[in-house]
């Protein structure tokens, strides 16, 4: 091997290695000076609630999962390229003095799995791993180092007949003899300096059967021969081999050359971050392109559990054969697209275990403790675990080893084993035991590892009932040859052989994630990457495996050496992937290596006892879409960034840090997926405030969920809490989630789409098992912000937010289209005005050839202006002039510009509605007919004008109506109120002039500052920080829901279009609502009576989310029309999401009901003379359920409430007379 030193960084570096892996310095450097001088986007998608290391933040370059052959050699690799690493290991950084010594402190290290038990007994991140299933047996490690921990160390080059199977991938050949060399190199492996007792003994017995192997080494420190390799750099504290005999329970002397003392401690000096505790549950896909800063964000996520996560570009998955393969079961169910060979290729190495006990040959193959080392010499003692191995001419190899001190006996000897021969061999061990209990000489005795060829057939799964992995042994066809073998050992020796009961026992396990040329035949290619099963050979960017898992064949010998030849293949390609993606091949730039920080090594469950977060489990049960939903969901709540809370964020509504946080989980959605929707990024925040409801808290969830389908989900909801009667309903809001559930498009013509609605719901003994499973240091504090937050929700009713956002008055007003405005005088001698827009000139030519579209007269509800918004983007009035339509806007004598003192809503259809009609078919041709859209009151007037004969119904070319009808339902509690002489004392405080004063700045007489107070005092679903909005909510009740509307819309309402209140018309509207259809002013029924005066098409649109007028107001009128004038075209909407006035003023109006308003009119001219039946249309999910005006959970006020409200109301109105 030659080495030699770069130039650049002037020392010698194992990536300069000309026979090994031959990184261009320069480029190494180059990726290095882009990383550190920060030229690189590396940032995460969001803040990472994981916290520890310095960088979790912006997320790694590359995660490497595992500490194994193949995770500390990638791991190496990287981070001497000067790529920013992190390396996960699920066990713990393990010292030579704690290695176990003794049977019950071995114990204490073992995790043992049975799958017939269904349980596992032991420390999750216990130092030995056992898996039992059936007839088979596999022992893995946990900890730093993985296997390299407690392995024998033997490095023996990887047999010809291994690389010449037909699975083995071709492309490994091409640098092979490389990179086994820079394996050898990094693990200074060195061959056993003495013969030690067992290896005499096995060399006199082997014969002719057997062939001694020449070239056994081991990844031991005997301190004999000199370093391999100059560039090598070793611990301080790395010590020398003991000849103790207790390697696989760990070397308690620190000579073993396991990962954690070369490649990983040359990875930590090269910058990498190592991470312990800290187990890999699962990997998926960024599903957002940008981080919350605008930068690319990182291409994986790897979750540790279900809500914490790191971020990072390039994730190796080194875990292990079981590891690996279990995390890509989990990322799979998940929606990751892997190969349906995942699991299958598993190999045991056809690995056997005997016990050879009772011998009288001085075998020596028991451990020494550190008292007998005086006594003992070196080359007397046991030696290392195994010093020997021999190859079979019948295709196995045999191998002796020595039986660690720490190790139970007894389990050899008959408690998982059989004896041979057959008699009394269940006693040997417990006499052989009592022996050793009184310092009696033990028998000897040596334990007998074979390894031969399998056919790799075994198989890997996953078990999704116990979210736990199996597996199957491969079949094994040398079984018969080497328990012949060993029989023939145990007749030579003498002694008893105890043979395992299992048919598989191995410490070698291969495959699972084959390497292989495409996904059809195995789940990785020849470098490591992960298929996608797109197209037969794409992968998935930055998504490695680099371990043991990728060996698709039996290797016939100890696979240590192979496992990382093929990793340091692996890393090859990976480095090369990584500079290619950062910078490019022509990218050159230097850097000093001084300027390298150093990495480190922590444990994540220490940093766990110091997290500030709070953690609780929520299961909530409901219907989405009428079918069963069920969510299982974990919450952790993070105070991680409560610097950065501080008097600005109360002020602009940010709620505290510890009241928000990540989601993780499931939902059990059988009606849509079979298998359970895992959440991959979940979001709460239990305190969010919306700018336009102040008053009110949303606990917002939002939730991306993944199928193993591969199908992707946003269930996203709100627990709405209102103050609404001080929190009469806060335990009902507090406790459902308002959902709606959409399923991610793909961009697939074919694809079905999902567009759910629902609530779920969080049971009183749920909500209990959710306190009791509350976790962390601030769990007090959460519960005290939380109840906090409700209490100034529901009983200081204090708004939340900055209000300080609207836009100023003088910047409110857009340019809006030119109109004319006429005054006209009605029959009863009344001036009313009717403003007109014309379509203008420049576009009538799209017009040309067509008939021009009837003109359409606009009729607003009572003085709230609902069609001409002047500072949106786009309202009605607009949208009728795209349309061609000349547009008319009726300024009634309910006007607040030209209000009556004394009027009816009878008087506005009787003389208003017919004089506006007068007038725009004078000005047009008399042949010509009207549209008309009317809303709520407006609307009772135009059926007013039309059944009660003012208006021809023949002058009408279609009528649409907004909440509103010839009938008008309210809520119960409406109603009631309604019912209650309520106006009949509101009129007699006012006195004669019925005009309230709507601003604020408007001087007011002493009765009507009194009635506006009285309004500011009775309750409503939603209050405002505006008192206009305060005061006619107060009179009407919420005739809109806040979050519907523009906040400008808003100003522009309470402060612009709204001077003055005329309530001279409440008594009739009292007597309308009492009925609820219109009848004339003294509260007789004029006008149902006349269906036959009603020919004509009718759209009546109702809002979905009731607030004053229900859904039933437009099902009667629709009904009604449709029994009594068939031929006509009737139609019936019912809008999701609105409530009353945001129908028409909302910020989705024009997309979710302006249409419906349009395609009416159109297809009424089209078919005005066609006779045709109507058709009803819904544009809600759900049942009729919004009748009953459950939104309001019982509209504007309790009944108890309002009885003693009406008695303080009568008080004052005495008290007013008198004055």
């Amino acid at each position: 091997m030659v080495v030699v030193s770069c130039e650049v960084c002037y020392r010698h570096s194992s990536s300069c290695i000309v026979v090994g892996l031959a990184f261009p310095c320069s480029l190494r450097l180059a990726i290095s000076s882009s990383i550190i001088s920060g030229k690189m986007e590396k940032d995460g998608i969001k803040e990472c609630y994981f916290g520890g290391g310095e960088g979790d933040e912006d997320g790694y370059d590359a995660i490497v999962v595992g500490s194994g052959y193949g995770g500390s050699v990638a791991a190496c690799r990287l981070a001497m390229a000067g790529i920013k690493v992190c390396l996960l290991e699920k066990g713990r950084k393990w010292e030579a003095q704690d290695f176990p010594t003794n049977t019950l402190k071995l114990l204490s290290r073992v995790r043992f799995e049975n799958k017939s038990l269904g349980f596992g007994v032991g420390p999750n991140n216990a130092l030995f791993q056992i898996h039992t299933e059936h007839d088979s047996l596999a022992a893995t490690a946990c900890g730093l180092g993985g296997g390299s921990l407690v392995n024998a160390g033997v490095m023996l080059p990887t047999p010809v007949r291994a690389r010449r199977n037909p699975k083995w991938p071709k492309e490994w050949e091409s640098d092979w003899k490389a990179c086994e060399a820079s394996a050898s190199s990094m693990l200074n492996i060195q061959s056993v300096p003495v013969k030690f007792s067992n290896a005499k003994i096995m060399e006199k017995l082997a014969g002719d059967d057997f062939n001694e192997t020449s070239s056994l080494k081991l990844s031991i420190n005997f301190d004999v021969e000199e370093q391999a390799a100059a560039h090598y750099k070793k611990p301080k504290d790395l010590g020398s081999c003991m000849a103790c005999g207790n390697c696989l329970a760990g070397c308690p002397y620190n000579a073993k050359n396991s990962t954690d003392k070369n490649y990983l401690f040359s990875a930590v000096k090269a910058g990498c971050t190592i991470k312990t505790d800290c187990q890999v549950q699962y990997v998926v896909k960024n599903p957002n392109n940008t981080n919350i800063q605008g930068k690319r964000a990182r291409r994986w996520l790897v979750f540790l559990n279900e809500t914490d996560y790191l971020t990072s570009d390039f994730v190796i998955l080194s875990a292990g054969v079981f590891g690996t393969a279990d995390i890509l079961f989990r990322s799979q169910i998940r929606g990751l697209k892997l190969s349906g060979r995942l699991g299958e290729g598993f190999s045991c190495n056809g690995n056997n275990a005997a016990y050879l006990a009772g011998c009288t040959a001085p075998l020596g193959a028991y451990g020494l403790g550190k008292k007998h080392f005086s006594s003992i010499p070196f080359q007397e003692r046991p030696g290392p675990a195994i010093s020997s191995s021999y190859t079979s001419s019948l295709g196995f190899t045999i191998q002796s080893t020595v039986l660690p001190t720490a190790y139970p006996y007894l389990i050899f000897k008959g408690v998982s084993t059989y004896g041979w021969p057959t008699g009394f061999w269940f006693l040997h061990g417990l006499i052989d035991k009592l022996k050793h209990s009184f310092g009696i000489k033990s028998s000897q005795a040596m334990v007998l590892n074979v390894m031969g060829y399998d056919e790799s057939d075994g198989k890997i799964t996953f078990e999704k009932n116990t979210d736990k992995i199996s597996f199957s042994p491969p079949n094994d066809p040398l079984l018969p040859r080497k328990i012949n073998a060993f029989q023939k050992l145990t007749n030579k020796l003498g002694g008893i052989l105890f043979m395992s009961r299992y048919r598989s026992t191995s410490v070698h396990l291969l495959g699972g994630c084959n390497a292989s040329s495409d996904h059809f035949v195995g789940v990785c290619n020849s470098n490591g990457q992960v298929f996608n099963t797109k197209s037969p050979s794409s992968v998935h960017s930055g998504l490695y495996v680099c371990d043991a898992s990728l060996i698709p064949c039996s290797i016939g010998v100890n696979p240590c050496l192979t496992v990382t030849a093929t990793s340091e293949h692996v890393s090859r390609g990976l480095v090369q992937d990584v500079i290619n993606t950062y910078v490019g091949l022509e990218g050159k730039c230097f850097i000093d290596e001084k300027d390298k920080k150093l990495g480190s090594i922590l444990s994540w469950k220490l940093e766990g006892r110091s997290r500030c977060d709070v953690r609780f489990k929520e299961v909530m049960r409901g219907h989405i879409g009428g079918m069963p939903c069920v969510a299982h969901l974990k919450l952790k709540m993070n105070a991680k960034t409560s610097k950065d809370f501080d008097q600005k964020s109360l002020i602009v509504g940010k709620s505290h840090p510890l009241l928000r946080g990540i989601v993780g989980g499931y939902l059990e959605f059988n009606a849509v997926e079979r298998d359970k929707l895992h959440i991959i990024d979940g979001e709460v925040d239990l305190c969010e405030v919306d700018i336009r409801t102040p008053y009110a808290q949303f606990m917002h969830y939002r939730l991306l969920l993944a199928a193993s389908s591969g199908s992707r989900y946003i269930l996203e909801g709100k627990k709405v809490m209102n103050p609404f009667l001080l929190g009469l309903y806060g335990w009902k809001e507090s406790t459902t989630l308002q959902v709606t559930f959409k399923k991610v498009k793909k961009n697939s013509p074919s694809e079905e789409m999902v567009n759910l609605k629902g609530e779920l719901h969080i049971s009183t003994i749920a909500l209990l098992r959710s306190l009791i499973s509350m976790e962390g240091n601030n769990k007090v504090k959460f519960v005290w912000l939380l109840l906090q937050s409700v209490f100034r929700t529901y009983i200081l009713q204090k708004p939340r937010g900055n209000f300080m956002g609207f836009t100023p008055l003088e910047l409110l007003d857009r340019s809006y289209p030119c109109s004319t405005l006429h005054e006209i005088r009605t029959e009863d001698g009344f001036v009313i005005g009717c403003r007109q827009w014309k379509i203008k000139k420049a576009d009538s030519w799209r017009f040309e050839g067509e008939k021009n579209p009837y003109p359409v007269l606009l009729i607003n509800g009572y003085s709230t202006e609902s069609y001409r918004l002047p500072t949106e983007p786009t309202d009605l009035v607009r949208a009728l002039l795209d349309k061609g339509h000349e547009t008319w806007l009726l300024q009634a004598r309910l006007h607040p510009l030209n209000s009556s003192n004394s009027f009816t809503i009878e008087d506005i259809g009787r003389f208003d509605i017919p004089a506006a009609i007068d007038k725009i078919l004078k000005l047009n041709e008399k042949s010509m007919k009207v549209h008309v859209v009317a809303h709520c009151v407006g609307g009772l007037a135009i059926h007013i004008a039309i059944m009660g004969g003012h208006v021809s119904a023949t002058r009408i070319a279609s009528l649409s109506c907004t909440n509103s009808s010839m009938f008008f339902k309210l809520t119960r509690s409406s109603t009631f109120k309604m019912w209650l002489p309520l106006i009949p004392i509101t009129m007699m405080i006012l006195g004669k002039n019925t005009i309230l004063p709507i601003l604020k700045t408007t001087k007011a007489y002493s009765n009507k500052k009194l009635l506006k107070s009285i309004a500011r005092f009775i309750p409503r679903y939603e209050r405002c920080i505006c008192d206009e909005c305060e005061v006619f909510s107060g009179i009407f009740g919420n005739t809109f829901w806040h979050d519907n509307i523009t906040s400008t819309i808003h100003l522009w309402m309470n402060k612009k279009s709204l001077p003055r209140l005329p309530m001279a018309a409440f008594p009739h509207l009292r007597k309308i609502c009492n009925k609820g259809f219109i009848v004339d002013s003294k509260g007789n029924n004029s006008y149902l009576i006349h269906p036959e005066r009603m020919g004509l098409p009718t759209l009546y649109i109702s809002g979905g989310r009731t607030l004053l007028v229900t859904p039933k107001t437009s099902f009667l009128g629709n009904k009604y029309m449709k029994l009594h004038h068939p031929s006509f075209r009737h139609e019936r909407v019912v809008v999701e999401g609105f409530g009353h006035s945001d129908l028409l003023i909302g910020e989705e109006s024009c997309n979710k009901v302006f249409p419906h308003i349009l395609s009416h009119m159109g297809l009424a001219e089209k078919e005005e003379n066609l006779e045709e039946y109507g058709k009803e249309k819904k544009c809600f999910d759900g049942n009729d359920g919004f009748e009953d005006g459950k939104w309001v959970l019982g509209g504007w006020v309790s009944p108890l409430f309002t009885v003693w409200f009406l008695l303080f109301l009568l008080a004052l109105g005495v008290m007013v007379k008198r004055s």
